[in-house]
């Protein structure tokens, strides 16, 4: 059975201040090319259709015409809601568009429950684990503490549980939207952290045949039978040297599996330039950047007078402009953002009740903070699904 592998769409999302609906349209038209011409059996979308819960309506009838026009192909599809999506809203209407061959699984009550289809080798079960917010799923799956890993887990017994239930040589197919350890994260993927750990281990998804992951942005294999697709375009200047695509599975008699990358269409080039401005408005090894999106680090000493208006002249795609200039890390003028970066909330709390009490919080404070910050994070998820 050849598979489709594609996740993150984030429909609506815009890059820095450049609509993306247009390059989302052709990602869709690719999509729909792709299966139609490579002869694919079924699509996996692995999460994150939506750039927000509620989206625009444009995004909507994007999604909408994604639908019809992969049930058109008489191709099925399997999605799954991601954690940038209203898991309910996505999911209104999954009875009636399942009878079309799109098959939705939003509802974390349903993972143990596949959509199975079938080829000349026989049945390919295809379990869907929406994002599970630990918070709000832990007494589905009867776990005592709200964690990534205890709530994956129990959900993946539920899947080999059904699984042993099946025929002999049934092959499986997990779709899960997860950050599973070894994998690589980019700027632009909202953090799930939950007591200090975000990601799991990818021993929990043993025992089935392939897993197709969904959430981080970049194309990455974390073993032969489990991968992430990444996002079709790029949503932030972090993915500069990512190569977009989707995965081509080729899941045999078997169930082993064969993977191509198949490239998405780039809408535009990303380059992220670092140095003073007159160096980079001089030199000529620049050239190749000039018709791409551009972050541009300027390291002047001093603010040169309008950055931006110059940058492009040379650069009429420029998005982004930072002032780092070159100073030590102790220095007193290190901007706050800089020393900031690449810190987590719960890190930079500590730091802040260690300048103001002198000593930094002990194991006990630690958990308090951590609680503190599942807490927020868990009722901003609830407000999004509420609205």
């Amino acid at each position: 059975m050849r598979l489709l592998h594609t996740s993150d769409w984030h429909l609506g999302r815009a890059f820095h201040r450049v609509n993306m609906l247009g390059a989302q349209a052709g990602f869709i038209g690719h999509l729909v090319d792709t299966v139609r011409e490579r002869d694919v059996d079924a699509v996996v979308v692995s999460g994150d259709v939506y750039d927000r819960a509620v989206p625009p309506l444009a995004a909507v009838e994007l999604f909408d015409d994604a639908l019809h026009r992969l049930a058109a192909l008489g191709v099925p599809t399997v999605m799954i809601s991601g954690n940038h999506d209203s898991a309910r809203r996505l999911g209104v209407g999954a009875g009636l568009i399942d009878r079309a061959g799109i098959h939705l699984r939003t509802a974390p009550a349903d993972c143990g429950t596949p959509v199975v289809l079938a080829d000349e080798h026989g049945e390919v079960a295809f379990y869907g684990l929406p994002y599970l917010e630990p918070a709000l799923v832990k007494d589905e799956f009867g776990v005592d503490r709200a964690g990534h890993e205890a709530v994956l887990a129990a959900a993946m017994d539920r899947v080999r549980a059904d699984l042993a239930t099946r025929p002999p040589g049934t092959r499986s197919v997990v779709l899960a939207h997860a950050f599973v350890t070894g994998g690589e994260p980019s700027d632009s993927e909202r953090d799930i952290t939950v007591g200090g750990v975000a990601a799991v281990p990818a021993g929990v998804f043993d025992g089935v045949d392939y897993v197709a992951l969904g959430h981080l942005h970049g194309s990455q294999t974390l073993t032969d039978r489990v991968r992430y697709s990444g996002s079709p375009l790029p949503y932030s200047f972090s993915e500069a040297t990512h190569r977009k695509s989707t995965w081509l599975i080729d899941l045999g008699a078997d169930g082993a599996v064969t993977a191509e990358r198949i490239d998405c269409p780039v809408p535009r080039p990303l380059a992220r330039l670092r140095g003073e401005l007159e160096d980079l408005l001089a030199d000529p090894a620049l050239t190749p950047h000039e018709e791409a999106w551009v972050e541009a680090t300027l390291t002047d000493p001093v603010r040169p007078a309008d950055p931006m208006a110059r940058l492009t002249e040379r650069f009429p795609y420029t998005l982004h402009l930072v002032f780092d200039p070159e100073r030590a890390p102790d220095d007193p003028d290190v901007s706050y953002a800089r020393r900031l970066a690449g810190r987590t909330d719960q890190q930079i709390a500590e730091d802040f009740v260690a300048h103001v009490r002198g000593a930094g919080p002990d194991a006990r404070e630690q958990a308090v903070l951590r609680d503190a910050f599942d807490a927020v994070r868990a009722d901003e998820t609830l407000r999004e699904v509420a609205r």
